[in-house]
C-alpha cells in the first residue's frame, strides 16, 4: 500500500504503542502529530515535560523518546509497512526529533523479531528483587544483537566491572540525596492517581544488603516507604552505549534501549534502569571504560529473571496527539 491513508483507529494504535515506551520518572515527554497528506508521524520532544535539574541537556529526553520511536517503527511494521525513519528531520525545528512514514508493504527481510509487537504491551519495569538465576547466552546474544541493529553496543561487564559501576550509581545517588532542587523535581513526579509519573505501587524496595543501589523513590514520599528486601548477590547489569555523542546517538540509545527491553521480554525476562550515574557528567564519565573499547555510555540495564513490575500509568493518545499539520 503506497501513500498509506492512516485511518483513525490504527493511528491511535500506533500512538498507543508509542506512549508504551519507557521514560525517566514516567514524565512521558513526548508528542505526535500526523501530516495527513503523506500519512508522516511526527515525533516531537515535550520540553514541558523535561527533567529541567536532573537532565539539564535534555539527553534523557532523547532516550525516552528514541524508545517510543521504536515502538512507533514496531507497530507501523505489525500493520504490514514500511516504517521510513528520519531523525531530527528538520534542524530549524529542535523539537522535531524524527518522523515515521508508512512507506508501502513491509518486506518479509524488513519485519522485526517475531513476538516485539506483543511485548510492547506486556513490557514493565521491575524494581523488584531477581532470582539470581543465569540468563542464557543466547538469550544475551540477542540481546547484544538488538542493540547493534539501532547503532549501539551492549556490553556485559564482570562482576569487578559491574562493583565499581554500581559504586558509582550509589555515588550519583548520593549527590542526588543531598541536593534539594534535584529531590524537589523528582519527588514531584511520586505520585499516585494520576497518568503519569510514579505510583507507590512501582516503586519497589531497598536492598537490605546495600549492594544494589536502586533509586530510593520511596524516601522522597515517606508515606510510599517499603521495607527492604533481599536483592540478588550478583547482578546481571548491562551497559548500553554509542560510538559518539550527538542528539541523533541519544535517539539511536533510545531505539537500542526498547530494542533490548522488548527482546528481553519476549525470553520472560525483567529489567529496570540504572540511570542515577548518567545524571551528573562526573559520574558518567568514568563509566566509561576505554581499555574495553566502550563509547559514551548511555544506560546501565539490570536485568534477570523475577517478578513483573506493576504497569506504570500512560497518558491517554487524545492527551499526546496534535491536531494535524494544516487543521
Amino acid at each position: 500500500m503506497h501513500n498509506t491513508a492512516l485511518d483513525a483507529a490504527v493511528l491511535e494504535k500506533l500512538v498507543a504503542a508509542a506512549v508504551a515506551a519507557p521514560s525517566l520518572h514516567n514524565t512521558q515527554p513526548w508528542r505526535y502529530r500526523l501530516d495527513p497528506g503523506t500519512s508522516t508521524i511526527e515525533v516531537r520532544a515535550a520540553q514541558e515535560r523535561g527533567l529541567r535539574h536532573t537532565d539539564p541537556v535534555g539527553r534523557g529526553l532523547h532516550v525516552s523518546v528514541g524508545a517510543a520511536l521504536f515502538n512507533l517503527r514496531v507497530a507501523v511494521a505489525h500493520f504490514g509497512w514500511e516504517p521510513a525513519v528520519r531523525l531530527l528531520p528538520r534542524p530549524a525545528e529542535p523539537d522535531l526529533l524524527a518522523s515515521v512514514r508508512p512507506a508501502g508493504p513491509l518486506p518479509g527481510a524488513s519485519r522485526h523479531r517475531q513476538g516485539l509487537y506483543d511485548a510492547v504491551w506486556r513490557r514493565r519495569s521491575s524494581r523488584l528483587p531477581f532470582t539470581g538465576r543465569a540468563v542464557p547466552a543466547q538469550a544475551l546474544a540477542e540481546l547484544g544483537e538488538a542493540a547493534v541493529a539501532e547503532g549501539a553496543e551492549l556490553a556485559f561487564p564482570e562482576v569487578n566491572e559491574v562493583r565499581r559501576l554500581l559504586q558509582l550509581t550509589a555515588e550519583a545517588e548520593w549527590f542526588t540525596a543531598t541536593d534539594p532542587v534535584r529531590l524537589a523535581e523528582s519527588r514531584s513526579w511520586v505520585r499516585d492517581g494520576a497518568s503519569d509519573g510514579l505510583p507507590g505501587a512501582v516503586l519497589g524496595p531497598r536492598d537490605a544488603a546495600g549492594r544494589l543501589p536502586v533509586r530510593d523513590f520511596a524516601a522522597l514520599r515517606p508515606a510510599y516507604d517499603r521495607p527492604s528486601a533481599v536483592f540478588e548477590q550478583r547482578p546481571l547489569i548491562a551497559v548500553l552505549s554509542t560510538r559518539h555523542d550527538s542528539r541523533a546517538d541519544w535517539l539511536r540509545a533510545g531505539q537500542a534501549l526498547e530494542n533490548i527491553l522488548l527482546t528481553g521480554t519476549v525470553h520472560q525476562l525483567r529489567a529496570s534502569l540504572l540511570h542515577q550515574a548518567l545524571e551528573w557528567p562526573g559520574t558518567r564519565w568514568a563509566l566509561r571504560e576505554p581499555g574495553a573499547g566502550r563509547g559514551y555510555v548511555q544506560m546501565l540495564i539490570r536485568l534477570g529473571y523475577g517478578p513483573e513490575g506493576p504497569a506504570s500509568p500512560r497518558r491517554p493518545v487524545h492527551d499526546v496527539l496534535d491536531a494535524p499539520t494544516g487543521a
